[in-house]
């Protein structure tokens, strides 16, 4: 499949034919001004980095993408499965301090537009969600946990319309590198998805497993046409000179920012 996210300086920028007033991206790690080693584009507050560098980040993209930080949005997630939908009530939260507003949210979503659908991520899967013909756009934060807690069948729920009418784009993510064990492998047992479609054996307690297809399933199972659901060949763990990584770099790296917004 033709890889739909191009390289901009800051950021990849998926440019599908038909979409006119949607604006959807992923952060990359270059040309910034933290320290992840050096010269990193760190977007997230809540790590080791100076609050300057961030805000700068933050103009930075804010004037590549023409989407002023003001009409931004950014919960607090905790690798949960709750969702919350957007208004222009929340517009500047969490993005010049962070506060306690809109914490424990893992998944966001408006029907309104000008507003920015921001969240962080290292690895896990960045789920978007739009249809221009109602209005529409979303965000998921799906890590392992998330995953399990099926939050893109939560956010879902919240679509009021024909799912022939939703695309659902899988953005950059950890690739099936990405280990579990046992444990962790039978509670996706549980799920009514088939596990031989996205988990591997690789030894004894050591299995892979690919996120962005486990999620691409629980799209399937609930609905989505498999036609709508674009899954991008970026891999976070698979090229560190672009992305961060948490599980390569152990935790000692920065975040990238997922947006979605309409104008």
């Amino acid at each position: 499949m033709t890889e739909l996210f191009k390289l901009k300086e800051h950021y990849l920028d998926y440019q599908m034919n038909n979409m006119q007033n949607i604006k959807l991206g992923f952060t990359t790690r270059e040309n910034g001004l933290s320290h992840y080693p050096k010269q990193s584009f760190n977007m997230a507050r809540y790590i080791d980095d100076e609050p300057n560098n961030v805000t700068r980040h933050q103009e930075l993209l804010a004037k590549e993408i023409s989407f002023p930080r003001e009409d931004w949005v950014f919960p607090i997630q905790v690798h949960g499965n709750q969702i919350a939908e957007i208004t222009h009530e929340h517009k500047g939260i969490n993005i010049e301090t962070l506060t306690h507003d809109l914490h424990g949210i893992d998944g966001i979503y408006t029907y309104e537009s000008n507003i920015l659908l921001t969240m962080c991520y290292a690895d896990c899967v960045p789920a978007y969600f739009y249809s221009e013909k109602h209005g529409y756009v979303g965000l998921a934060h799906a890590g392992w946990r998330g995953t399990y807690g099926q939050i893109v069948k939560k956010i879902l729920k919240k679509v009021n319309f024909d799912f022939n009418d939703l695309q659902v784009v899988i953005g950059p993510a950890t690739s099936s590198s990405y280990e579990i064990n046992d444990d962790i492998k039978s509670k996706f047992e549980q799920l009514t998805i088939d596990t031989s479609k996205y988990i591997y054996t690789r030894g004894d307690n050591q299995y892979g497993i690919n996120l962005k297809k486990a999620n691409a399933l629980l799209l399937e199972e609930a609905g989505v046409p498999e036609q709508n659901i674009y899954i991008t060949n970026y891999a976070t763990s698979e090229n560190l000179d672009l992305f961060f990584s948490y599980r390569v770099e152990k935790g000692k790296t920065g975040r990238m920012l997922a947006f979605i917004g309409r104008q």
